[in-house]
């Protein structure tokens, strides 16, 4: 009544902040696909989560990258893992999502299996000896972050296995076809559902058919000496593998997708603090925080 402007407040400097919860999706980078008739690339681990938070605490993001594609002459026979992405911060359960494992190459006689991974990478295509996918949701999850890898075609023509999804199991190989890559997974928490970490195509010879790519961004695999497809970029999807023009030329495998880490909060609890230039978006009474690359959000 006096018009006085107080610049202490007792009650409101006591008050205990009110705490709201965050929804997260956490997606690690793609494995890349193998070489000659190779495996697909699994996808990146893909998990989600709900926690609650108070204001002041940073949350820090992990986005993790693709595994590098095989270059056409790699003296190697497996793929390349794609690298972790999490979240973390203080009163934070860490959510880690593993990366995706390398699909198995036919170039040489060493490892012939898919690697483990969030999911496993295909199986190699070989006329004889082990040609098994790569187990998923290694380390193990609950819920599951991922599938296995498909299995290559043990006999003539060599196919490969497709690298598991996070929606399913990579397909394994058959006579004169190459496998598909498992299909991914989908999330609305941007307010419509997008399917992502698909796993990579098997590749195959010329005288049989590549596998596709898995929904959600799984790269589609070669039958002959063109380069084969890159996981999408910001889906975790797993890169096609190589193919080989029968007894000649082989192409280079496909590269794993980068990850991403996805947000939702409700708009009236949004700081509007982050690092990283995630993109920002709002969908019904939320905000919504995409980060392509690694950064962090105050509450």
């Amino acid at each position: 009544t006096k018009g006085w402007i107080p610049n202490t407040d007792g009650a409101v400097a006591l008050e205990t902040p009110q705490a709201y919860d965050i929804d997260f999706l956490v997606i690690a980078g793609g494995g890349s696909g193998g070489l000659s008739h190779g495996g697909g690339g699994g996808a990146g681990g893909y998990r989600t989560s709900t926690q609650s938070s108070s204001s002041g605490v940073t949350v820090t993001v992990t986005v993790g990258d693709g595994g590098a594609a095989l270059g056409s002459s790699s003296n190697t026979d497996v793929g390349n893992n794609g690298s972790n992405s999490s979240i973390s911060g203080s009163g934070f359960t860490t959510i880690t999502s593993t990366g995706g494992g390398g699909g198995a190459s036919a170039q040489t006689s060493g490892n012939s299996a898919g690697n483990n991974g969030g999911s496993g990478g295909g199986g190699r295509s070989s006329a004889g000896g082990t040609q098994a996918g790569g187990n998923g949701d290694t380390p193990a999850t609950t819920p599951s972050q991922g599938n296995n890898g498909g299995n290559g075609f043990l006999g003539e023509p060599e196919q490969a296995g497709g690298g598991g999804g996070a929606g399913a199991v990579g397909q394994t190989g058959a006579s004169g076809t190459a496998a598909s890559g498992g299909a991914g997974a989908s999330s609305s928490i941007t307010g419509s559902a997008v399917t992502r970490a698909g796993g990579g195509g098997g590749g195959a010879r010329s005288d049989g058919t590549a596998g596709a790519g898995g929904a959600g961004g799984g790269g589609n695999a070669s039958n002959n000496s063109g380069g084969s497809d890159n996981g999408v970029v910001n889906t975790g999807g797993g890169g096609g593998g190589g193919g080989r023009v029968n007894g000649g030329a082989m192409s280079a495998s496909g590269a794993g997708g980068k990850g991403v880490v996805i947000l939702s909060m409700p708009s009236g609890n949004f700081s509007g603090t982050t690092t990283g230039s995630p993109t920002e978006a709002t969908s019904g009474g939320n905000k919504i925080l995409t980060f392509n690359s690694s950064g962090s959000y105050t509450t």
